[in-house]
């Protein structure tokens, strides 16, 4: 890793100038607000926000010096985010198998000043999504809970267009045979 100082020739021309600390430092500052939302809305519990988000910049120190195009910091840290949270929860389906996780109480993640209609609707759907096969949990969650396009989807996720659609299409199923066709 290069000297907390000095700036990667590749981030040179970010956003806004560095001004004090070093430049991984001006990137998390600016970038952990939009990673702490990714990874509450792909994985869903709030509790596991601080160390998702610290997983992910500490990918992010270890690939800095790789990436080509500063103006691309935010897609690569969605895409680091995305992995770090499938890891996150495949081990989450292990523990529930092996009857290690309880369980949570997904109405915590709603605004307060949500309807109570609107709660519980956004727990029930995290509550299916936990049900869903981690890669179909992660395109839906992206294109509908972060609002991506499916292009988007599908670079995020590594995987062809047709291939996002039809992740997003079993979770939209699912969906439906729980919550019915309203």
């Amino acid at each position: 890793m290069k000297a907390a100082g000095k700036i990667p020739p590749a981030l040179r021309v970010v956003e806004a100038p560095v001004r004090r600390g070093s430049w991984l430092e001006d990137v998390y500052r600016r970038y952990v607000p939009y990673v702490a939302a990714v990874v509450l809305r792909l994985g869903g519990r709030n509790t596991e926000v601080d160390d998702l988000v610290q997983d992910v910049f500490l990918e992010a120190t270890r690939g800095i010096e790789r990436l080509r195009e500063p103006e691309a910091v935010k897609g690569w840290l969605a895409t680091i985010a995305v992995r770090v949270c499938r890891r996150r929860l495949r081990v989450r389906r292990l523990r529930v198998l092996l009857g290690l996780d309880a369980g949570f109480d997904y109405s915590q993640l709603v605004d307060g000043a949500a309807s109570p209609v609107d709660r519980l609707l956004l727990a029930g759907v995290y509550r299916v999504l936990d049900e869903l096969p981690v890669e179909a949990r992660m395109a839906f969650a992206l294109h509908h809970l972060e609002g991506e396009t499916l292009e988007v989807v599908a670079r995020l996720c590594g995987c062809s267009l047709a291939t996002a659609k039809r992740r997003v299409a079993v979770a939209h199923e699912r969906i439906r045979e729980v919550f019915g066709d309203g």
